[in-house]
């Protein structure tokens, strides 16, 4: 298995990250089934959150007894000292730990520095120097304030959408965290299921070296496609190229990542998956997406208040109400047989 040393953490991770956010949504017997069978094929980190509801409960459960032998990574999305500090306590006791390998600031609207208003670093500092946890990292979906992290030298790792879909903005970044050793972890290297060719995402990635994915899990059949890819790495061929040279003219520009941030909504509206139904419904099998529950979820776009709160807190700065009525109106246009899929 291919390994990715994480910048000046100097931790060495199996290509193969575990990204523990879909576990939630599976039963604690599952999850630990998936997350055993990932540990026994070679996966040797394991990303999860505090906003993960029971992710971190689910990883305790299955790995405690193996906890030297991985590398954990969760999160804190509190913006303040107080609130970092009961986090860290609560991830400590879900994942029967007494310590975190990577904690990182999730998504935070600036960057966390040492002295400033929020505490964060400060604590973090404090928590790392009483062993709490091991190395300090950040999230985040707004390039700028990415940059300003990496080139801080406060922080040892940046968790950073990245796929084929990026920009060369992104790529820039993903050099600039090699330049500084800072460890690129890419999130969304799928971009949120757009992207339905994982060996053409696991090949792209591959052309990085500093970069570690983390890859979502939560059916035994995406877990075994991934481990697949241990002793059978994709590689850039010229068919996988076609690939993603054909994906990149259908989907650059403005389209929903799904990451969720601007929920929830005063509506009721599902926006991450509403406002870019007009992918999903293309590039996945459509039945579910024009079934009656989903024709339901669809149509609440009607009840939309024009109050600007997802807008605001979109970090890739899309106008989402436009688009939610974009969405809808090419919806109805399938619904009604105008348009085929």
């Amino acid at each position: 298995m291919t390994e990715v040393i994480l910048g000046k953490t100097g931790i060495k991770a199996s290509k193969n990250a575990f990204g523990a956010l879909p576990i939630q949504r599976v039963s604690l017997e599952y999850a630990g089934m998936l997350l055993k069978k990932a540990y026994e094929s070679g996966v040797n980190y394991f990303d999860t959150a505090r906003w993960y509801t029971d992710s971190e409960e689910k990883i305790g459960c299955a790995l405690s007894d193996v906890r030297d032998k991985i590398y954990i990574a969760t999160k804190t999305g509190s913006l303040n000292a107080e609130g970092f500090w009961k986090d860290l306590e609560t991830s400590l006791r879900n994942l029967k730990t007494d310590y975190i390998d990577v904690y990182q600031f999730h998504n935070p609207p600036f960057c966390p520095e040492p002295g400033d208003e929020s505490g964060l670093y400060d604590a973090a500092l404090k928590a790392k120097e009483q062993g709490k946890i091991r190395h300090i990292g950040i999230t985040n979906h707004r390039l700028s304030v990415a940059e300003k992290a990496v080139r801080s030298g406060l922080y040892e790792t940046l968790q950073f959408p990245f796929s084929y879909l990026a920009d060369e903005k992104d790529i820039a970044l993903v050099r600039l965290c090699k330049e500084k050793n800072v460890g690129f972890v890419a999130m969304k290297a799928l971009s949120g299921g757009l992207i339905t060719n994982s060996a053409a995402a696991y090949a792209y990635l591959n052309q990085y070296d500093n970069v570690l994915p983390i890859w979502g899990v939560q059916r035994e059949s995406e877990l075994d496609e991934f481990l697949s890819y241990n002793d059978n790495e994709p590689v850039m061929t010229d068919e996988i190229k076609n690939i993603i040279e054909k994906d990149r003219s259908e989907l650059l520009g403005e389209f929903c990542r799904g990451c969720g941030y601007c929920m929830p909504c005063p509506a009721g509206i599902e926006i991450n998956n509403c406002a870019r139904m007009s992918l999903l419904i293309r590039r996945s099998p459509s039945a579910s997406h024009l079934s009656p529950e989903g024709q339901e979820k669809m149509f609440k776009i009607e009840n939309c208040l024009n109050c600007g709160h997802c807008k605001s807190k979109c970090p890739y700065g899309l106008d989402t109400p436009n688009l939610l009525k974009r969405n809808l109106e090419d919806y109805k246009n399938i619904l009604s047989g105008k348009i085929s899929v």
